[in-house]
């Protein structure tokens, strides 16, 4: 049975696409790929049909993470299909659960950052990057690479540690 996980941001262009592309990499590596599916989505509709920002597929690119994209918007209905829906600040956390129809529903919604244990617990966002230069692009990055590893040890814990 697959586990499937939905990174969500505000636009679907920034942080989720990134998170999304580097979590598949970690699934990849862990030799998990043929159990885990790994999308994204945005809580608003704003860039439906749009490709990544530019600099999210930069900084993805030039460390050696694929980058191909479609955003996309969140519909409540997916969470019948989802196990896990990892919002990347507290705003996204906030509206996925009031989208949520059934408090299972809600449990199902995780902040990214959350796991990482080197995380600051009073500060778990993922900053948005979209309205300032490349270093905040670069630095998205580095936070989703962060929690990366633990979040994996979590999914590979609840598909029971198989490898395909």
């Amino acid at each position: 049975m697959t586990y499937r996980v939905c990174f969500v941001c505000t636009g679907n262009i920034c942080r989720s696409p990134m998170a999304e592309h580097v979590f598949r990499a970690r699934v990849e590596e862990a030799g998990l790929n043929g159990l885990v599916e790994i999308d994204s989505a945005g809580t608003d509709g704003w860039h439906e049909g749009d490709g990544a920002d530019p600099r999210t597929v930069r900084v993805l690119t030039e460390n050696g993470y694929g980058a191909e994209h479609t955003a996309r918007r969140f519909h409540p209905d997916w969470f019948a299909r989802l196990d896990l829906v990892v919002a990347l600040d507290h705003g996204h956390l906030r509206t996925l659960r009031r989208l949520a129809s059934t408090p299972q529903d809600a449990e199902k919604v995780r902040l990214l950052r959350s796991y990482d244990p080197g995380a600051d617990a009073s500060d778990l966002d993922v900053p948005d990057p979209y309205y300032g230069d490349l270093s905040g692009f670069e630095e998205c990055l580095k936070l989703v690479e962060g929690a990366s590893e633990g979040l994996l040890a979590s999914v590979r814990e609840a598909v029971g540690g198989r490898v395909v």
